[in-house]
């Protein structure tokens, strides 16, 4: 059972960042206005999608789990700094304290990795 819960978690955790990658393709004009709105230069929005779309299946399917969970653990401090600073903004303190959480959980997953469904752990 610990496997089976280990694994919805991991798909839990990465079904927002999966999501939001797709949409961001879907919307690339926009979402590139909104990454220069705050300063951040379009560009950065092509690893950004990368990341939002490949590290949830890396995590999923538990491969690389510990370094890719690191990497978005990251992310998510660096957008919660950059896009959801506005404290002022109870939407805004959402979303960073959203960030943080699921910064939280990857780092989690950083540390501890996964059970036995992973192709890190071959066992699937």
């Amino acid at each position: 059972m610990i496997n089976i819960l280990d694994l919805c978690a991991r798909i839990l955790i990465s079904a927002l960042f999966f999501i939001n990658g797709i949409f961001k393709i879907m919307n690339y004009d926009g979402a590139i206005s909104w990454m220069e709105g705050y300063g951040v230069p379009g560009v950065l929005l092509i690893p950004a999608i990368l990341l939002e779309v490949l590290g949830p299946v890396l995590i999923i399917l538990g491969y690389k789990t510990k370094i890719t969970a690191a990497i978005l653990s990251l992310f998510c401090l660096i957008t919660a700094i950059i896009f959801h600073n506005d404290f002022s903004d109870q939407m805004q303190l959402t979303s960073f304290l959203k960030n943080i959480a699921l910064a939280g959980g990857f780092l989690f997953l950083a540390i501890n990795g996964t059970k036995k469904f992973s192709l890190d752990n071959k066992n699937m």
